[in-house]
This record gives structure tokens, C-alpha cells and sequence, in this order.
């Protein structure tokens, strides 16, 4: 048995992810760990799974009377052609279909979040350790619900060789003393004189 994962969601949370992409099956009875197995398996062998790639967590949930289950792109290679060639010609089986169709078709479309705003933090104090330094700044954006950036931060700051760039990248997802100020545009800066179409 594999150590691929299945999720417990609820349709509604479905609404929430207008960022995102997947491949929904509907219909989905018996063991969904075999269901995870069988149709990495199945896009495996039609070329579809490149590289060796997998669905490794996938999402459950209930909507009209059916399990259906949610394939995230996340994080997988796909080839997206033969990937939708497969969907149309098992849609009789499966009743696939991607999700930035099935929630504006079915769930009354996706409700769009306002942006996060950046927390801030000072990077005095922390004796010039990245890792500390990092660790706040973790710290700040898991509070703020801000996940996925978390993790973008965190890979990309582990990843860098740089003590300078790495504060740069870290300064780009908290606001601290290197971020680059927010500039409003200001109508009223012009020189006065005559309007550049009268010149």
C-alpha cells in the first residue's frame, strides 16, 4: 500500500481555491486509496505523469449524493494535452472535470479573498542569524494565514548561499527595513507651467 494521503474537505472549500487548478472525479466509491493508486497508475501508463511524478495527497468530499474526488496540480508534471484528451474520452466513467469549471457550475462560483497584507517585522535584534531571522518571519506569516507564501519564503531562503539576498527574499514576504516603500502615485507633483499639449 502506498503513503499517499486523503483529505476530508467540505464542498464549500472548494470556493476558496480560485487560485488553483485540478482534475475532479465524481463518483468516487470504495477504498479512495485505491482510487489514488489506480488513476496514478492509469495516467502513469498514458504518458500523461511525467518524470516519475505522482498525485501524492488528494481531497474528498461529498456534494449532490457522490464522493468525488479533487487532484491538485500542485507540485505535479503533467503533460496538460493528453491529460485533457484522457478526461473527455473517461468522462463516462469518471465524470471528470476541472475544478475552475466544477465550482462556477455547481457551487455557485469561487469567492474571491482580499489580498493578506504583509506583516512587519524589524530585523534588529536577531544578532544577524538568518536562521532567526527566518524563523520570525515564519512565525509572523503562519499567523497571518499566509501559508503558501510561508513556504515559498522558507524554500527560497534555505536554497540561497547569500546572507544579503537572503534577508532581500525574507523582506520581500514580511515588511522590514529593506522592503522597497509602497509608492502612491501623486497627481501633484507636475511643474507648473504650461500642459505638455499646449508646448
Amino acid at each position: 500500500m502506498s503513503d499517499n494521503v486523503v483529505k476530508q474537505i467540505a464542498a464549500e472549500d472548494l470556493r476558496h481555491m480560485n487560485n488553483q487548478e485540478g482534475l475532479i472525479l465524481q463518483g468516487c466509491g470504495g477504498d479512495l486509496r485505491e482510487w489514488l493508486d489506480g488513476i496514478n497508475d492509469q495516467l502513469a501508463e498514458a504518458g500523461i505523469l511525467l518524470d516519475g511524478s505522482r498525485f501524492k495527497s488528494v481531497s474528498v468530499f461529498q456534494q449532490g449524493g457522490l464522493t468525488n474526488l479533487l487532484f491538485p496540480f500542485e507540485g505535479v508534471k503533467l503533460d496538460m494535452g493528453k491529460l485533457a484528451m484522457w478526461r473527455l474520452q473517461t468522462h463516462g466513467q469518471f465524470g471528470g472535470t476541472w475544478l475552475s469549471d466544477y465550482v462556477p457550475n455547481r457551487l455557485g462560483g469561487f469567492i474571491q479573498t482580499p489580498p493578506l497584507q504583509k506583516p512587519k517585522m524589524e530585523l534588529m535584534g536577531h544578532d544577524s542569524n538568518i536562521f532567526s531571522i527566518m524563523g520570525r518571519a515564519s512565525f509572523l506569516l503562519q499567523m497571518a494565514g499566509m501559508n503558501a507564501k510561508n513556504k515559498e519564503m522558507v524554500d527560497r531562503v534555505t536554497s540561497c548561499k547569500d546572507y544579503d539576498k537572503a534577508l532581500n527574499i525574507i523582506s520581500e514576504y514580511v515588511d522590514t527595513e529593506l522592503s522597497a516603500p509602497s509608492i502612491e502615485p501623486k497627481k501633484s507633483q507636475k511643474k507648473k507651467g504650461k500642459p505638455a499639449y499646449e508646448r
